[in-house]
């Protein structure tokens, strides 16, 4: 595993969307610590400490998650449930960041508890403006529990 502290998880099964997302928040000087899952059973094991993360120091948590919904394996739902559940990862903030606009989606996050749902902007300029400020929140002016 990388030597650093990771400030951000992505959990993004879209190659392209992923490249986006670290290049908007490298260019904006957010954070170079990101880290990039392709799917939830990558993510449930980075942040378990299973698979190829079983020395991982689990006390490390990043300042947030920018989770998708709609990935392979382990769906970002499940993801997300699972997180929420547990002692480790109650408190690590979660952003659902996804082209989902289904209210079953949105209703459902919450009520797991999410931190913001957030509908992946279609345009290029808004898609880059979106993440630029949803790293500036969760990195540098959020204040995260002790």
């Amino acid at each position: 595993m990388n030597d650093y502290i990771v400030e951000i998880v992505l959990v993004e099964d879209s190659p392209s969307d992923a490249e986006l997302t670290i290049r908007a928040l490298k260019k904006n000087n957010i954070t170079n610590h990101i880290l990039h899952l392709k799917d939830g059973e990558a993510a449930l094991d980075y942040f378990f400490g299973t698979g190829k993360y079983k020395d991982r120091d689990l006390k490390q948590k990043p300042k947030v998650v920018l989770l998708d919904l709609k990935m392979p394996k382990v769906n970002g739902i499940q993801v997300l449930e699972l997180l929420k559940a547990n002692d480790l990862t109650v408190n690590i903030p979660i952003v659902v960041l996804t082209s989902s606009k289904e209210d079953p989606d949105i209703q459902r996050c919450y009520e797991l508890g999410t931190n913001s749902y957030i509908v992946k902007p279609v345009d290029f300029d808004a898609f880059i403006k979106v993440v630029t400020q949803l790293g500036m929140y969760w990195t540098i002016l959020n204040q995260p529990p002790k």
